[in-house]
C-alpha cells in the first residue's frame, strides 16, 4: 500500500494561492504551524479561477495532475509498447517512449560508471560484464595481481576476452598470459565502499548500496560467467515451456544454508524459492520487477487474493521448482540474475528470528531480528560476512559450504569505508596496498604522474549500462531534509537559510513566494528543456575525469541506446506517421527519431560511434535560450515574469567536503546562469555526505526529496529489457524512480 502524509513543506503549499509573483509577501499569515496542520486535497475537482490581480496564479501539486503534465506523452507511447503484439514492435515503441521521456526534460542525462583513468591490481574481464542484474557486482570470479597492471598487458587481456568470448576459456586464457608475462595472482581484494547496507535482507531492498554488499552472501539460480554467457548457479538444469510461461529448474543437491560462523543450517531446496518470493512481496522488495508477470503475484500483492498458493512460484517436489507466468516473456530468464527477484530464503531459518509471512508480516516486531545485522541471515553465497564494523570495514570470508568453492578466485574480499572528505585518500590507499584499484581524479592525476605510477599503468576504465542523471522536481514539497530538518535547509533566493526556523517547524512566506515561482516554472515544459540545455555537461566531467576524458562517460539518453537492437523489419506511428526502422536498428536511434519529430535539439545517438556516449548532446546554449524565452511567454500567462532582475531560482545540493563534487556543482551554476544571463540562478546547497545523501537517494517517497535539481542518483537495468530502465518512470507509485522528480 503506498503511504502517504503531508509534511510541513507540503502544508505550505496549501498557501500558494495567496503569494505574489512579483516578490516576497511578508504579510502572509504564518497559520501554518505544525501543531494544525491542514488537511490534504488531492481531488482533481476544478478549482474557481482566479481572479487576474496581478497574483501567481499557481499550477497544482496533485501528483497525478503533474505526473499527466510532465510525463503524460511517454506514458501514451510506453502503454501502447507493453501492449504489443511482437517484441520487435515492443523495442521500438519503447524505443519511441525514451524520446519522449527525454523530450519531457524531467531529467538530465549526465554520466555512466567508468570513463576514468584507473591504476589496477586485476586482470580485465575477469568478472561478468553483462548490462543488467547485479552479476557484475560479485567480486568471486575477480583475479587479483599483486603487480600493478600495465596499459600494455591490460589491453593484451582485453584482446584475448574478445576473441575468446562465449569458449569458456578466457580465464584460463588470461592466467596462462599472466604466467608468461611474470604476473603472479593474489586471493585478497581491497574495495573502498562509502555507504553501508542499511538491512543485509537482500529480499526487502531495492537499494544498490544495500544489495551491493548482500550480493556476495546469497546466490541465485543462474549466473553470468566472465564471458557473459548464462550458467547454472543453485540451479544445475533448466526447462522453458514452447510458449515462455512456464519455467522448470532443477535445484542442485547437496547444498546446504549456513550461518555467519559456517556451521550448517538446512539444505538448500526448492521451497526455499517459495519461501523467499512471498517474503519479498510481503517486504516490498524488488517484487515489483515481476509482478505483472509472475501468476497470481499482483493479487497477492495487492490483497486481491491473500492465498500465496495461488502464486506462481511453486515447490514441485523437494530440489524442482517450477515458475509459471501470466503472459509469455521471452526475456523472463535475465530476470534472474537480479540479487533480489529469484534468490532463495531459508524458511525455518527466516521463522526462527521472527519471521512471518502474509498478513502477520511484521518487521516491526520485538522478535523480529531476521536481517538486522550479519548474524542474523543464513548464508548461500560464496562468503561469509566475519566483520562489519559501521563506517569502518566489512570484511567478506570465503565460504567453504559454497556449492562452487574450488573456483573461488578471490578468497578474502576486504570492504574500507570511505566518507568522501578527501578526494586523494583512495590513491594514497592504493599506495599503501589498501586498496586494490583505484580511479584517478583531477586531484589525483598529476600526483601520479610525480609519483611514476601513471605512464604505462593508467588504463581507461570501461563504461557500463548504469545512467545517472540530474533530475529535475517538479513537485517539491520539501525544504528541510526528511530525517534532519536542521541539514540541508533550501536558501532560495536568500543568502543564508536564517527565514528558515527549524526548532519550531516555520518556513517564512518569503521562502514560499521563491518555491512557489519555481513551481510553476518547473512544470513549464519550455523552461525545463531550457534548463537541462543550459548546462554545460563536459565541462562539469572534467572536474572529477581530467579535461582529456571529460566526454568518455558522458551519457546522453536513460536507456543506453545500444541496450535493444530490432531483429526484424518493423513499422510504427511517430506522432501519427507511419515510420519503418530496418532490422538491426538500434534502440537509441528510434530514440532519436521522436526527440527529431518533436523538434527538440537534443542528440541521444551517435550512428558513427554506435553509442549514446562520448559526447555531450545536450549541452546548446542558443537552444537554451529559445526554449527560456518561449517558456517567459508562456508563464506570463500565469503572471510569472521572469527577467535577470526577477528570476527562477533552483536548489542544487552537493557534497561541499568533497573538492571535485564542489567543482562540479560551482560549474553547473556557472553555465546554467551565464546561459540564460541570470534569468535562472541555481543556488549551491552544500552539506556533508549523509546530507547529501538524505537530500534524495535515501529518502522514500517524492515529497521527501529536498531539492529542485538532484545529481547523485542514477539507475542501473535489473534485467535484458528496455522496461527496465522506463518502468521505473510509472505513475502511482509503480516507478521506483519517479519520486526522483517530486512524485509519489
Amino acid at each position: 500500500m503506498k503511504k502517504k502524509f503531508l509534511s510541513l513543506a507540503l502544508a505550505l503549499m496549501m498557501l500558494l494561492s495567496l503569494v505574489a509573483c512579483g516578490g516576497n509577501n511578508n504579510d502572509t499569515p504564518a497559520n501554518n504551524t505544525p501543531d494544525t496542520p491542514p488537511v490534504e486535497d488531492n481531488t482533481p475537482d476544478t478549482p474557481d479561477e482566479p481572479e487576474d490581480d496581478g497574483s501567481l496564479i499557481p499550477f497544482t501539486y496533485d501528483e497525478d495532475e503533474v505526473y499527466d503534465n510532465v510525463l503524460g506523452e511517454f506514458y501514451e507511447v510506453y502503454q501502447k509498447a507493453l501492449a504489443a503484439p511482437t517484441t520487435d514492435e515492443r523495442i521500438a515503441l519503447m524505443g519511441l517512449a525514451e524520446g519522449k521521456l527525454m523530450g519531457a526534460g524531467v531529467m538530465i542525462p549526465l554520466t555512466t560508471h567508468g570513463g576514468a583513468y584507473a591504476l589496477r591490481h586485476t586482470v580485465p574481464l575477469s568478472g561478468s560484464t553483462i548490462m543488467w542484474g547485479n552479476d557484475p557486482d560479485r567480486f568471486h570470479s575477480i583475479m587479483v595481481t599483486n603487480e600493478m597492471v600495465t596499459v600494455e598487458d591490460w589491453n593484451a587481456m582485453k584482446a584475448i576476452w574478445a576473441e575468446v568470448r562465449g569458449t569458456g576459456t578466457y580465464r584460463d586464457e588470461a592466467k596462462a598470459y599472466l604466467e608468461e608475462h611474470g604476473y603472479t595472482l593474489g586471493d585478497t581484494y581491497n574495495y573502498p565502499y562509502t555507504s553501508d547496507p542499511a538491512t543485509w535482507d537482500g529480499l526487502a531492498t531495492q537499494k544498490q548500496a544495500d544489495s551491493r554488499a548482500i550480493i556476495q552472501t546469497m546466490d541465485n539460480l543462474v549466473e553470468y560467467d566472465c564471458e557473459n554467457v548464462m550458467q547454472p548457479a543453485l540451479a544445475e538444469s533448466w526447462e522453458v515451456n514452447d510458449d515462455y510461461t512456464v519455467f522448470t529448474f532443477h535445484i542442485r543437491q547437496g547444498v546446504n544454508w549456513v550461518d555467519s560462523q559456517g556451521r550448517t543450517i538446512a539444505p538448500i531446496v526448492a521451497d526455499d524459492w517459495v519461501a523467499g518470493y512471498q517474503h519479498m512481496i510481503d517486504a516490498n522488495g524488488a517484487s515489483a520487477l515481476t509482478l505483472n508477470l509472475v501468476k497470481g503475484a499482483m493479487d497477492y500483492a495487492e490483497g486481491t487474493n491473500p492465498d500465496f498458493s495461488a502464486v506462481g512460484v511453486k515447490a514441485v517436489d523437494e530440489y524442482t521448482l517450477e515458475i509459471t507466468l501470466d503472459n509469455p516473456c521471452t526475456y523472463f530468464m535475465t530476470y534472474l540474475t537480479y540479487s533480489t527477484v529469484a534468490s532463495p530464503m531459508c524458511r525455518s531459518y527466516y521463522e526462527s528470528h521472527g519471521g512471518k509471512f502474509g498478513a502477520d508480516y511484521d518487521p516491526s516486531a520485538a522478535d523480529y531480528t531476521y536481517g538486522l545485522d550479519t548474524d542474523n541471515i543464513a548464508y548461500s553465497g560464496p562468503y561469509l560476512v566475519t566483520n562489519h564494523t559501521e563506517k569502518s570495514m566489512i570484511v567478506f570470508q570465503a565460504n567453504p559450504a559454497w556449492w562452487n568453492a574450488e573456483n573461488l578466485e578471490t578468497t578474502t574480499v576486504n570492504w574500507r569505508f570511505d566518507d568522501g572528505t578527501d578526494s586523494t585518500k583512495s590513491y594514497q590507499d592504493f599506495k599503501a596496498g589498501t586498496v586494490t584499484n583505484v580511479g584517478l581524479n583531477s586531484s589525483t592525476i598529476e600526483t601520479a604522474k610525480a609519483d611514476g605510477l601513471y605512464d604505462g599503468y593508467n588504463t581507461v576504465s570501461d563504461t557500463d549500462s548504469t545512467s545517472f542523471v540530474g533530475f529535475l522536481n517538479v513537485n517539491r514539497r520539501a525544504f528541510v531534509n526528511f530525517d534532519d530538518a536542521t541539514k540541508l535547509v533550501s536558501p532560495q533566493s536568500h543568502e543564508s537559510a536564517d527565514e528558515i526556523d527549524v526548532d519550531n517547524g516555520v518556513v517564512t512566506s518569503d521562502i514560499v513566494d521563491d518555491a512557489a515561482r519555481t513551481h510553476v516554472a518547473m512544470n513549464n515544459k519550455n523552461f525545463r528543456l531550457a534548463l537541462c540545455m543550459s548546462m554545460d555537461h563536459a565541462t562539469r566531467n572534467a572536474q572529477s575525469v581530467g579535461e582529456e576524458l571529460k566526454l568518455v562517460s558522458l551519457r546522453n539518453s536513460y536507456t543506453p541506446g545500444n541496450f535493444a537492437y530490432l531483429e526484424n523489419e518493423v513499422t510504427v506511428e511517430v506522432n501519427g506517421t507511419p515510420t519503418t526502422f530496418a532490422a538491426g536498428t538500434a534502440f537509441g536511434a528510434i530514440a532519436q527519431a521522436q526527440l527529431d519529430a518533436d523538434g527538440i535539439p537534443v542528440k541521444v545517438w551517435d550512428d558513427a560511434t554506435g553509442l549514446s556516449d562520448g559526447f555531450d548532446g545536450w549541452y546548446n546554449p542558443t537552444a537554451s535560450v529559445e526554449f527560456l524565452e518561449k517558456a517567459i511567454e508562456e508563464l506570463a500567462a500565469s503572471n510569472c515574469e521572469i527577467t535577470a532582475e526577477n528570476p527562477i531560482y533552483v536548489d542544487l545540493p552537493f557534497l561541499e567536503s568533497d573538492d571535485n563534487y564542489s567543482n562540479m556543482a560551482h560549474s553547473v551554476q556557472q553555465s546554467v546562469e551565464e546561459t540564460t544571463g541570470g534569468r535562472i540562478k541555481v543556488n549551491l546547497v552544500g552539506g556533508a555526505q549523509q546530507d547529501w545523501y538524505s537530500a534524495g537517494y535515501d529518502a522514500s517517497y517524492g515529497f521527501e526529496s529536498n531539492y529542485d535539481i538532484y545529481d547523485l542518483s542514477g539507475w542501473g537495468p535489473d534485467y535484458g529489457d528496455p522496461s527496465t530502465y522506463l518502468d521505473t518512470m510509472l505513475p502511482d507509485g509503480a516507478g521506483y524512480m519517479a519520486k526522483c522528480i517530486g512524485l509519489y
